[in-house]
């Protein structure tokens, strides 16, 4: 796996750093050598299954206005269907929207550190693998995590919010 430590990390992978350490999380996010803008890029950086990304998409919440997250694994496509019948009324996330209610660029939403708390949901399909990795604040740096951390750290419990594409 081509990564290194974070030596000087932005502001955004800093509060990942921060949220993890405040998690009690031991392990520190990397920093890829390549871009990981997308669930096959980390996936191929990192030498594991696609299934193993955990990707952030982020949707709007129309009657809120605040960002739903959800946290899914890589080879799946999140259901929007799905997804509002837990939560409501959903819209698509612009970059604009996403940086404003995360505080990260579209490719480097992580799922803590976030400058708002987001509405979370866990896909259930995560729990394939023992070993997980989620992008840590820039499309360069991803930590890894064990599925059993999410529903702890975002206080949602795992659902079926995917399905296979």
């Amino acid at each position: 796996m081509p990564a290194s430590a974070i030596p000087s990390p932005s502001d955004s992978v800093q509060r990942v750093i921060d949220a993890l350490a405040a998690l009690g999380h031991a392990e520190r996010p990397v920093m890829l050598d390549a871009a990981a803008r997308t669930a096959q890029q980390a996936a191929d950086a990192l030498g594991v299954q696609l299934g193993q990304i955990a990707k952030s998409i982020v949707f709007r919440h129309v009657d809120s206005d605040r960002a739903v997250l959800v946290v899914c694994a890589g080879d799946r496509r999140v259901d929007e269907h799905a997804v509002a019948a837990l939560v409501g009324k959903l819209a698509r996330a612009d970059a604009d929207f996403v940086r404003a209610a995360t505080g990260f660029a579209i490719g480097g939403v992580s799922p803590v550190g976030h400058t708002q708390p987001p509405i979370a949901l866990i896909d259930d399909s995560l729990w394939r693998f023992a070993r997980i990795w989620a992008a840590s604040g820039h499309p360069h740096a991803v930590f890894p995590l064990l599925p059993d951390d999410l529903p702890r750290w975002l206080g949602a419990a795992p659902s079926a919010v995917t399905v296979a594409p």
